[in-house]
């Protein structure tokens, strides 16, 4: 008799240790610096206006997220707790959801795992998980919408609210920070070519084929076009109702004033860095480095310095995989890294910074997974798991300096500083 096809176990649980186990991370010496540092200085104080409806500041980015700093501060006070600890949690969720997502992909539980660890201590999401920026919320709801497409697809019978859900979090994403529009329309993309490879004589209005069976194109379009939209632009309300500056003269005119405020060629930042920097980790970002309450401390953005290089690699083998064997999950995690760092070489932002990075490193990340994930049901175990255990080591040995601890001295950046560019 032939045996049953297996059924891969859902690892919904390891799923949530990881995130809570990341959050606990994330916790130590959050709220050491008393003051803001780097771009709080910015957000913090336009979340302060939020509360009161006082001035509309920092009118270059959308609100939500400096509407989410402000619930922070509403809930755990105007300290450096209320400006941080929200974020923490967007983090661990970003974390969960980004392990969600590749689950419904690749139904891999090694390769699931195995990403929820490199992403955990791949530099990028912790360090941006406990700063009180914008960056850290639309990652966050960029995983989210990633998790409920991927689970439409495999769960067609939940594909409506499913793709509700989607298109709601890509709305918060957009709301949130517009780095995200790197890759919120790639949802409503795929959705097209898939139903249009389906073949269907009524494109718009036939329920059958890829990628959710009993959906039409046409409500698809909805849900991952317009209801984003909406969502978007529901999260502006706030900004008609401020005592100075609010909106006037409508959200389209806003927009307009946003985007000349985004382009305008503002000077040259000791940290600017290209994208190619970006690819090869080879420019670091020091949000602190002074003494905080008579003690050194620092944190540093890099990216872990084993896996940023090793997802390269991953990243070709993701793409070839992806094209001559059909992998979905390969070829996601390529689309996603070539549209979020495509959109930065081609973006007319002049000072462009190593944190844009945190996206396309996220895809780099689940490319490297994947490609562990090969080599473990190829039988190369020991291959498999190296560059997992090689990242937690890696992450281990540079928490001080990723976390704001206590430090010898004000040398004690020369023990992490490998690379001079680094400095």
């Amino acid at each position: 008799m032939s045996r049953a096809p297996e059924q891969p176990r859902d690892p919904l649980g390891w799923c949530a240790a990881l995130a809570l186990a990341f959050w606990i991370a994330c916790l130590p010496w959050l709220s050491v610096v008393a003051e803001p540092y780097f771009d709080e200085v910015h957000y913090l104080p336009a979340a302060r206006e939020l509360l009161v409806l006082g001035e509309f500041t920092n009118r270059e980015h959308p609100l939500l997220g400096k509407e989410l700093l402000a619930l922070g501060m509403a809930m755990f006070g105007d300290n450096p707790w209320g400006w941080r600890l929200l974020p923490t949690m967007f983090g661990a969720l970003a974390l969960f959801a980004s392990m969600r997502a590749l689950w419904f992909a690749s139904l891999s539980r090694f390769a699931t795992l195995a990403y929820g660890v490199l992403l955990a201590t791949g530099f990028h999401l912790f360090v941006q998980s406990r700063i009180a920026m914008l960056d850290i919320f639309y990652i966050a709801f960029l995983a989210v919408a990633g998790w409920q497409f991927a689970a439409a697809i495999r769960q067609p019978e939940e594909g409506r609210f499913r793709l509700a859900l989607t298109g709601a979090a890509l709305g918060l994403a957009l709301a949130s920070k517009w780095n995200a529009l790197a890759v919120v329309a790639l949802p409503g993309l795929v959705f097209l070519v898939a139903r249009w490879m389906a073949g269907r004589r009524r494109l718009l209005l036939s329920r059958r084929g890829a990628p959710v069976p009993g959906m039409t194109l046409l409500e698809a379009a909805f849900w991952l076009g317009l209801f984003p939209l909406a969502v978007y632009a529901a999260t502006f309300i706030p900004a008609y109702f401020f005592t100075l500056h609010p909106i006037t003269e409508g959200l389209v005119f806003h927009h307009r004033f946003m985007i000349d405020m985004q382009q305008q060629v503002i000077k040259a930042h000791p940290y600017q860095s290209t994208w190619q920097q970006w690819v090869l980790n080879a420019r670091a970002i020091w949000y602190l480095y002074e003494p905080v309450g008579g003690v050194q401390r620092g944190i540093m953005l890099v990216g872990n310095p084993l896996t940023m290089i090793l997802g390269l690699p991953a990243l070709a083998w993701c793409a070839l995989h992806g094209i001559l064997r059909a992998n979905r999950a390969a070829l996601g995690a390529v689309v996603l890294y070539a549209s979020s760092l495509g959109f930065w070489i081609v973006a007319a932002k002049p000072v462009q910074f190593y944190y844009h990075y945190a996206l396309p490193s996220m895809a780099l990340l689940a490319a490297l997974a994947l490609a562990c994930d090969a080599l473990w049901r190829g039988g190369w175990r020991m291959m498999a798991v190296a560059p997992i255990i090689g990242s937690v080591a890696l992450f281990a040995w540079f928490y001080p300096i990723l976390s704001a601890a206590p430090l010898e001295g004000p040398n004690s950046f020369a023990v992490w500083t490998w690379l001079e560019s680094w400095r």
